[in-house]
């Protein structure tokens, strides 16, 4: 339980710095600036990563969150990096992370 207490910790942390970073951008100024570019394949990478830890008793006692994507959007950022559609993560972080975000905070608080 702990183990998967820190993983969604980890999870909502690097959801909420792709959200920072995407945040009061463009996607043009995105593509341009290298360092916050890779900043965000990290934080989805971690999200990704962290997602895939997570236990399958948490995962089936939550199907809500969705556990799935991060842990394939970080497939495909470390097996397709050179054809990566930024487009997407943008998209995806402006839109679709605060949800998840909300809904990890909820397995959090049913975790205490």
């Amino acid at each position: 339980m702990q183990r998967d207490r820190l993983f969604v910790e980890e999870m909502i942390s690097a959801a909420e710095r792709a959200r920072e970073l995407s945040a009061d951008v463009t996607l043009d100024e995105l593509e341009h600036d290298q360092l916050r570019r890779d900043a965000l394949l990290w934080n989805f990478t971690v999200l990704g990563e962290a997602a895939s830890k997570v236990s399958d008793d948490l995962k089936a006692r939550h199907p809500e969150v969705g556990w799935r994507r991060p842990a394939d959007t970080r497939n495909r950022i470390i097996h397709g990096y050179w054809s990566i559609d930024l487009e997407i993560l943008y998209t995806t972080a402006n839109d679709q992370l605060g949800g998840l975000v909300k809904a990890l905070r909820a397995v959090l608080d049913g975790m205490s």
